[in-house]
């Protein structure tokens, strides 16, 4: 290997790394699927040279090529830490650990631990870098959702989600597809503040470098971001202020490993750095977004902005087989993994094969979210997440047998009345029905259907981020924009996309209501000790990828990079969808099993369509964080060396 890229003394206190042309560097590309324990360790690597200029040839694979790299964003090509600084989905580290989808965000937040940072200056790091290097996901103009266990073991809940103003009127407010209608007030940079300024030990500017030198001096674009750019490209191209962000200036799409840079974001992010809060809901920012936004017609004024707050979210907690589950309530969807997989407990796994469970998992799960849209929270996420509600929705589950967890209490005819449905071939639809009686009989008197409109169930465009710190701090941030890119607006000067929330994008909103979506960050804890943190990306999808990666561990013994790995379900609505994709997917012979416990089943040969999990686990014998990034994404795990 020649001479690797040598470290200057720019940049005070973080650094900056010069990248030699003679140089190479060893990019993680991501492991195949070849069955469900992969090894943990395993990593494919390539070497590809370092860049030397702006003119050098375009990359595909590289997370960050140009001439200055600043050591808080991507260190990629600095002497002596060549492998610790490629784009590696698995890693393990006794000094906490960094999970998240795209790896210049992994990378800030791993920079934010090396400094001394605990847990929450790393989430704001890296949550402030993903919403600059994943703009078409996340942005620090949508919504986030952050479960936080804190080193004394008490487990706190943040939610910035975007809200409708208080004098909003549904009836009278316009409505659209995108564009500025859909515009609600945005909550995340509210929500990362308030990480910060609780939790955080750190000065924010320190924490905010690595996102502001991002924007500044810009980064190559991952092959998904770039086409995910391109999909959005003509709605994009109906608004000055997203022309001027998202479009290369001879008027066309980026393409992968064209250099992005962002100078009106990185002007914002430094504004939030030096004024924190009230900087972007009451000063200039504030003051920019109301009047962009009054121009063209939304409904969110001025005042809306200064009466935004980040607030407490609900705390949501049940057990599985021995381990505690803790999510957040409503406006998220912690309830749904909590009730489906306090359903499945009444089940043994190992009286049935991987597919057959596999399809009772989806059917748990699409049961549980169905009752999402039931539930308005308090006492009806009580209910949803009681053991006596869980066994109502076990007795719903069709399998091939009625066999159920040894020890287990169940209804008196459970196990017997699954057995027999399944034994008469009843069709999906009969049993999707006798579902919904079911659930109409267990409602309360009163309840309203949620504000989930089904279309919204098909969005995927969000992205999690998991932190955790040698102290015992955890941190499962998931942040999102709704659809890809948004609302497709950004104000002219500012450089962010906004989410989209009203507008008829979720349904009908009531004036200060906050925007439901299955954003699910959840922890898994055995005698209050953190056992596995986690949280994704994917829509109504999110819940079914927590769900089965949760369970794989538990009830298969799974390392994290094979519960990852392993292939997933989805119930969407009365049909089971599969994931066949070649090579990771599940074969044909499991997909047979799987129709026969339910035969309306489809099969969805792509990757990145059963949500993207991103996760820490910690192993308390060795005093380790294990980290993975779901191997369907471009994201990376990082720990700090000790």
């Amino acid at each position: 290997m020649s001479t690797p890229c040598q470290r200057t003394q720019e940049g005070g206190a973080l650094g900056l790394w010069r990248v030699s042309s003679e140089a190479a560097i060893t990019v993680a590309a991501p492991v195949a699927r070849g069955g469900a324990r992969a090894d943990l360790d395993a990593t494919d690597t390539l070497d590809l040279p370092c860049p030397s200029g702006p003119m050098m040839p375009k990359p595909i694979h590289l997370p960050v090529l140009r001439p200055l790299v600043s050591a808080a964003a991507l260190a990629l090509c600095s002497a002596g830490l060549v492998d610790a600084q490629s784009a590696r989905q698995h890693s393990a580290s006794s000094g906490g650990m960094v999970s998240a989808a795209q790896p210049l965000a992994t990378e800030a937040g791993l920079r934010i631990l090396e400094m001394g940072g605990n847990a929450a200056d790393a989430a704001v790091a890296a949550g402030f870098a993903i919403a600059v290097v994943e703009p078409t996901m996340n942005s620090i103009g949508g919504r986030n959702q952050i479960l936080i266990r804190l080193p004394d073991g008490r487990i706190v809940g943040i939610d910035g989600t975007t809200q409708a103003p208080w004098d909003y009127d549904y009836d009278t407010a316009p409505q659209a597809s995108y564009g500025y209608p859909v515009i609600g007030v945005p909550g995340a940079v509210a929500g990362l503040m308030r990480l910060h300024g609780e939790h955080g030990s750190l000065p924010l500017a320190m924490v905010m470098a690595p996102a502001i030198d991002l924007a500044e001096n810009g980064f190559r674009l991952l092959p998904n971001e770039a086409g995910r750019q391109g999909a959005g490209f003509d709605d994009v191209l109906e608004f000055p202020g997203s022309r001027a962000s998202y479009v290369e200036a001879d008027g066309t799409a980026y393409d992968p490993g064209d250099l992005l840079i962002q100078r009106d974001y990185a002007r914002t992010l430094r504004a939030i750095a030096a004024g924190g809060h009230d900087a972007f809901y009451r000063g200039e920012i504030a003051e920019m977004m109301a009047a962009d936004l009054a121009a063209n017609g939304s409904a969110v004024k001025l005042q809306a902005f200064h009466d935004y707050e980040a607030v407490d979210a609900r705390i949501v907690r049940g057990s599985y087989r021995g381990y505690d589950i803790v999510g957040l309530d409503i406006p998220a969807a912690g309830t749904v993994v909590i009730q489906a997989l306090q359903a499945l407990e009444y089940f043994d796994p190992d009286a049935y094969t991987d597919a057959q469970w596999a399809a009772m998992a989806g059917q748990a799960i699409g049961l549980a979210s169905r009752a999402l849209r039931a539930n308005r929270g308090d006492s009806s996420s009580v209910r949803a997440t009681s053991k006596e509600h869980a066994r109502l929705v076990a007795d719903e589950i069709a399998a091939p047998n009625g066999s159920r967890r040894d020890g287990a209490e169940g209804s008196a005819d459970g196990g017997e009345a699954a057995n027999a449905r399944f034994g008469a071939a009843a069709s999906a639809r009969a049993l999707a029905s006798a579902r919904v009686r079911e659930s109409d009989r267990t409602r309360g008197a009163g309840e309203l259907a949620s504000p989930l409109p089904p279309r919204m169930d098909d969005q995927g465009h969000t992205t999690h981020l998991t932190v955790a710190d040698a102290s015992g701090m955890v941190v499962a941030l998931t942040q999102t924009l709704g659809p890809n890119m948004g609302s497709k607006v950004v104000t002219p000067g500012l450089g962010f996309l906004y989410a989209s929330t009203l507008g008829g994008y979720l349904g009908r909103m009531e004036p200060g209501q906050r925007a439901r979506s299955f954003i699910s960050p959840i922890m898994v804890l055995r005698d209050g000790q953190p056992v596995l943190a986690l949280g994704a990306a994917g829509g109504s999808r999110i819940v079914s990828g927590v769900t089965q990666v949760i369970s794989r561990v538990i009830d298969d013994g799974m390392n994290l990079g094979g519960a990852l790995e392993a292939p997933r379900v989805h119930m969407n609505g009365d049909e089971l969808d599969v994931e066949t994709t070649p090579g990771i997917g599940w074969s044909p012979a499991d997909v047979g099993d799987m129709r026969a416990i339910w035969p309306e089943l489809s099969e969805t040969p792509r990757v990145g369509a059963f949500s993207r999990v991103h996760a820490v686990m910690f192993d308390a014998g060795t005093r380790t964080w294990w980290g993975a990034a779901d191997p369907d994404w471009e994201g990376s795990a990082r720990g700090p060396r000790r």
